[in-house]
């Protein structure tokens, strides 16, 4: 089938099995940032956003996003590249595997919310998983992002 994306802010036509997931879509046209944690919807390593909502791509049809706005991490890093300096000088990186994931979601909280106190950053982030224990670094990667 053929869906329509705009793709990080470009138009795109892709030829995709009805039964694919964003996820799997996604990482096919090279864009590698989205992680398959779980595969259930609930570590957020494959979050991206679709008409500006975080959504878990492992689980959505990439027919149910045909004519929306997806951005991806890789997205995020040229629309706000601030952040993911945030997340580097701030070490809100550890592993790697959530930090796609945690970055959009940032950028998400960011644009719902310019400046959010700690526990917004607590209840927004609560989907995003991190098995390296890096919470702390990431709220404060995001407040930097928010100040700076």
């Amino acid at each position: 089938m053929k869906v329509h994306l705009r793709l990080n802010g470009a138009g795109v036509e892709i030829d995709a099995r009805p039964d694919a997931f964003l996820l799997e879509v996604l990482r096919d046209q090279g864009l590698t940032g989205a992680k398959e944690g779980c595969g259930v919807g609930v570590c957020g390593a494959c979050t991206v956003l679709v008409d500006g909502a975080p959504v878990s791509s492992c689980l959505l049809l990439v027919g149910q996003c045909d004519g929306c706005a997806v951005v991806t991490a890789e997205g995020v890093g040229q629309l706000a590249p601030h952040i993911a300096a945030a997340f580097s000088d701030h070490e809100g990186l550890q592993c790697g595997i959530c930090t796609p994931g945690q970055v959009v979601s940032a950028y998400a909280l960011l644009r719902k919310n310019p400046h959010p106190g700690d526990a917004e950053i607590r209840s927004y982030m609560a989907g995003n998983l991190c098995r390296c224990t890096g919470y702390a670094s990431i709220r404060r990667s995001i407040e930097a992002a928010a100040n700076g």
